[in-house]
């Protein structure tokens, strides 16, 4: 963090007790995969699905996607078979060894280890993709919650699933920190009144989310040092008894 992010920092910053992070396209490299996999299962259905639409489901729940795509190509569409497809084609995609972890992970996880920080994921992704995903790049073990869209009754923009990681880690919202790169989740995790590091992946920032957003940064590196300046200067009201 350079001196002038330092000095543009709040009087002061609440400690980070707890870090909640969304997975694809924060965790994940994985957008990317998921946009080439929707096209590559319209396609094979006769369906021509352009990138602006692929965009759209981005940070999307699954039930949100199937009413946005019955909405785009009309009662006609096949649905179930469409999305089965697309489960089938990103798992052997991941399978083949192209999913990779974004900047800064390995080195902010460990940073929490450090600390002796929790952590959790709140994924619009199901339980069984999510499982293969994080298995798949090393991470499954280092997490000490993963809220999946099957774990809340509702998906984001709701704060549900970010109220469940939160409450999973035995952490107030307020001193809750949220990792999210796309709009949706950045929504969810504002409502749930966390502060969201919004790190933008294939959707870039808008007025919107960054007026939303606590910080706007390029990568999970900037966290650490986020981290860093408020936890190692922690107001008095914020420490524990002991100190």
């Amino acid at each position: 963090m350079s001196v002038d992010e330092v000095a543009g920092m709040d009087a002061y910053e609440k400690p980070v007790r707890a870090v909640v992070f969304d997975m694809d396209g924060l965790l994940l490299d994985s957008e990317r995969l998921a946009v080439e996999s929707l096209a590559v299962s319209g396609g094979e259905l006769g369906f021509e699905l352009s990138r602006e639409f692929c965009h759209s489901l981005i940070g999307m729940p699954a039930d949100r996607c199937r009413e946005l795509a019955a909405a785009a190509f009309g009662p006609g569409f096949p649905l179930d078979e469409f999305f089965a497809r697309h489960e089938t084609v990103i798992a052997r995609l991941v399978d083949e060894g192209r999913l990779a972890t974004k900047p800064g992970v390995a080195e902010l996880l460990d940073e929490l280890d450090e600390r002796g920080l929790p952590r959790a994921i709140a994924t619009s992704s199901n339980r069984d993709r999510t499982r293969h995903h994080l298995r798949a790049v090393g991470l499954w073990e280092r997490f000490d919650a993963i809220v999946t869209r099957q774990d809340v009754r509702r998906g984001k923009p709701h704060p549900e699933p970010y109220l469940t990681a939160a409450a999973a880690l035995d952490t107030a919202p307020e001193l809750t920190l949220a990792c999210e790169d796309s709009p949706n989740g950045l929504r969810a995790a504002h409502a749930a009144g966390l502060r969201c590091m919004l790190i933008p992946d294939l959707v870039p920032a808008t007025a919107e989310t960054s007026g939303l957003a606590h910080r706007v940064y390029p990568d999970l590196l900037h966290v650490i040092d986020y981290i860093a300046a408020a936890n190692d200067a922690v107001p008095r009201q914020y420490r524990p008894v002991l100190w």
